[in-house]
């Protein structure tokens, strides 16, 4: 088993919004920090930089992460197209009904498996001294949920799982990638690079020398 898990990440005196990948030993193979804190996400969380952009070559496949509203920057999305990525993991806490249209979106775009995880959280998973403005009633469904798995030509293979706690699981015919590529590759012969070029800076940002 290979394991895609998000956690806040503390480095010196900033936290980070992180995605970490582990191999089938429980191995840490690498880690992906969110480039862009969304909204008032900036108060808490610092950003990432080019470094930390893999996708990992694994038995099951080329396995890549692309956290919440990360998954709304082209260049991005077409940075994890340009590595061959064949997994695209994409965990949010968005649970609103376009999260799900942009899931197929990108799977069609890149032509790959997306497996999208959106949190479910209610009002009794939070701390006592947390007071949410959708109210204190311990039943009060705060995130809705909404995760899924989606085909590389955007097909639902278990469709978006909302107002509850659910395991997925779905079984990736890694073969449908190169049958759909065949007529469309957004890095390959759709790339078009006597018009269009992107560079991406992979090194590693301190500011402090």
């Amino acid at each position: 088993m290979h394991m895609v898990v998000g956690v806040i990440e503390r480095d010196g005196g900033t936290l980070y919004c992180t995605a970490l990948f582990f191999g089938a030993d429980g191995a840490l193979l690498a880690k992906h920090r969110k480039l862009m804190p969304t909204a008032m996400e900036r108060l808490i969380w610092g950003m990432g930089d080019g470094s930390t952009l893999p996708v990992l070559e694994t038995p099951v496949g080329r396995i890549g992460a692309v956290i919440c509203w990360e998954n709304y920057m082209p260049l991005l999305r077409t940075a994890m197209y340009a590595q061959g990525i064949e997994i695209y993991c994409a965990p949010t806490v968005d649970d609103r009904d376009m999260w799900a249209a942009s899931m197929r979106h990108i799977a069609v775009e890149g032509r790959c498996f997306v497996l999208s995880s959106a949190q479910y959280l209610t009002r009794a998973d939070c701390p006592s001294d947390y007071e949410p403005f959708q109210g204190n009633d311990p039943g009060t469904v705060l995130i809705r949920g909404g995760s899924s798995i989606i085909g590389p030509l955007g097909e639902e293979l278990v469709s978006s799982v909302y107002g509850r706690e659910a395991v997925l699981a779905a079984d990736l015919d890694m073969s449908e990638i190169p049958r759909a590529k065949f007529d469309f590759d957004a890095v390959g012969h759709y790339a078009r690079p006597d018009i269009f070029e992107l560079r991406v800076d992979r090194t590693s940002r301190s500011l402090v020398g």
